[in-house]
């Protein structure tokens, strides 16, 4: 896709500020003179620590823009493989996994669920992949042209969350697998190891990530095909169970349906955060589909495995004892250990490590969504928040271990929640009134006068709350419209009502402010 002269020198920044670009990378506008100043003075905690980090390769910049001079990562590959090893996981298979036992549903309607309902989740991620090259701004900052400067902080403060959130659950499934080659071996120590390692990882930054990322799912993949190969010739896999009709049916799609939306869109909240070393003139196309499948074909590909895997569950005892005794690793073993003996309990062992792949981005992002809170939290260098970061999520995931299916179950649909709602406001303001990416001034991404309001967006998100919470089927609470669309137990339409009643709302306001503030 070409870029005009003229689309080129706004891209790179109108201002002279934007173009001064210290040795950081840092740009001088308001909020960046201070670091530099800071930096240069050479005797501040935030210089010493930053000089510190420099030493050791340590990425140093934060959530400032990165210069258009800078964005020299070339490889285009990196952007599907990045997707690629952090889908291509047991956590993704574990969701596949959830349709037979808390949703109760067979293989055909879960296998139509999982490839309808991904496909729709991962189009916004794909999409906001192609700001980071544009604008070279991580998708939290990106994201104060439609909340304003003041309204993105209770988006973050959500992202952290929801990072926090994610990579509990993930390395608990991680964890699983090290106590079902081990019994032995204690829930806490497969959490501490896993995070351990991701935390190294990240806090080395976007070029150590990506590397990370670019080979990690061959393994991976290598071990899934033999899970694959090895189950079908147990001749265990149900293909039999029955499609059901009726109203308990629709409302386990729909629930089911909520958990695979959340997982597949739960990337979208820092998709930019990976692509913006990229070239400012690559191509939109090209990102858009790299992204694309580096999301699609593992997501669907772990998801139906693991819905298969669960058939054996239905007739064969010892499957269904293996899950409840240890889980989703439970399941793996049951698969792999018996037929492979010592070489299963390895394959096992590295399924287990490739949580890491899934919370890198997590661990990654987490620490730039704390900088975007306030210049306080900026002046912490980035690598500081992800030691932060872990010791957040190992402190939830230990006492959570006992409780996974449940949590991920929860958790997932409470995160296809709120992620709804940001894709309902973001994509409104992208398409309506900032009428594509002509609209943006991206040297104003630290200017609160010249960003949105965020009084119509903030409404907004209070308004996808409310249709959240009509819709919502969990087991802690049951929207009115939710108990409409099942049986007994209702059925989830959460993320639907909350994407359109966030979208019309801020429709209907943001003509209003933006005739009012001019801008």
């Amino acid at each position: 896709m070409s870029t005009s002269k003229k689309e080129m020198m706004d891209l790179e920044g109108g201002s002279p500020a934007e173009k001064n670009v210290t040795d950081t990378g840092v740009g001088e506008d308001s909020e960046n003179a201070v670091h530099k100043h800071e930096f240069a003075a050479g005797d501040s905690l935030y210089a010493k620590l930053q000089r510190i980090a420099g030493k050791y390769g340590v990425e140093q910049r934060g959530i400032e823009r990165v210069p258009s001079d800078e964005r020299d990562d070339t490889s285009m590959s990196k952007i599907g493989t990045m997707w690629l090893s952090a889908n291509l996981v047991v956590s993704s298979f574990a969701i596949g996994a959830l349709a037979i036992p808390i949703f109760g549903l067979g293989f055909v309607d879960s296998a139509l669920t999982i490839i309808f309902i991904n496909l729709l989740g991962i189009l916004p991620v794909c999409f906001f992949s192609t700001f980071g090259p544009r604008f070279g701004l991580r998708q939290m900052v990106l994201s104060r042209f439609y909340f304003g400067y003041y309204g993105v902080k209770v988006i973050a403060i959500f992202n952290i969350l929801a990072c926090i959130g994610w990579s509990s659950v993930n390395v608990i499934v991680g964890a699983q697998l090290f106590h079902a080659i081990n019994s032995d071996m204690p829930g806490w120590a497969g959490i501490v190891l896993i995070a351990v390692l991701t935390m190294v990882i990240c806090m080395f930054g976007y070029k150590i990530v990506h590397v990370y990322e670019r080979w990690s799912w061959i393994p991976c993949l290598v071990i899934f095909m033999v899970v694959l190969g090895e189950f079908a010739h147990s001749g265990e896999f149900n293909n039999m169970l029955p499609l059901k009709t009726g109203p308990a049916e629709a409302g386990a799609i729909l629930s089911f349906a909520a958990g695979v939306y959340g997982f597949a869109t739960g990337w979208v909240s820092y998709a930019a955060d990976y692509t913006v070393y990229q070239p400012v003139d690559r191509s939109r196309t090209s990102v858009f589909l790299w992204t694309f499948g580096g999301l699609f074909l593992p997501l669907v590909f772990t998801e139906l495995l693991g819905a298969a895997v669960m058939t054996a569950t239905i007739d064969n005892e010892d499957y269904l004892n293996a899950y409840f005794d240890s889980g989703i690793g439970g399941l793996f073993a049951q698969v792999l250990v018996p037929p492979l003996g010592r070489f299963g309990e390895f394959c096992m062992a590295i399924l287990a490590l490739s949580i890491t792949a899934n919370n890198c981005p997590n661990i990654y992002s987490v620490s730039l969504s704390l900088q975007v809170l306030s210049q306080e939290t900026q002046r912490v260098p980035r690598f500081l928040w992800t030691i932060v970061g872990t010791g957040a999520y190992v402190a939830i995931a230990i006492p959570g271990y006992d409780h996974f299916a449940s949590w991920l179950e929860n958790f997932m649909l409470i995160i296809g929640y709120w992620l709804a709602i940001y894709e309902g406001i973001s994509l409104s303001e992208h398409f309506l009134f900032k009428r594509g990416f002509g609209g943006y001034r991206p040297e104003d991404y630290n200017n609160p006068k010249a960003l949105p309001p965020g009084i119509a967006a903030v409404v907004a998100f209070a308004f996808g709350v409310m249709g959240a919470a009509l819709g919502m089927s969990q087991v802690w609470y049951t929207g009115p419209i939710g108990k409409l669309c099942g049986a007994e137990f209702g059925g989830d339409v959460g993320f639907e009502l909350a994407f359109a009643c966030s979208a019309v709302s801020f429709i209907v306001m943001r003509p209003f402010e933006k005739r009012y503030f001019k801008r």
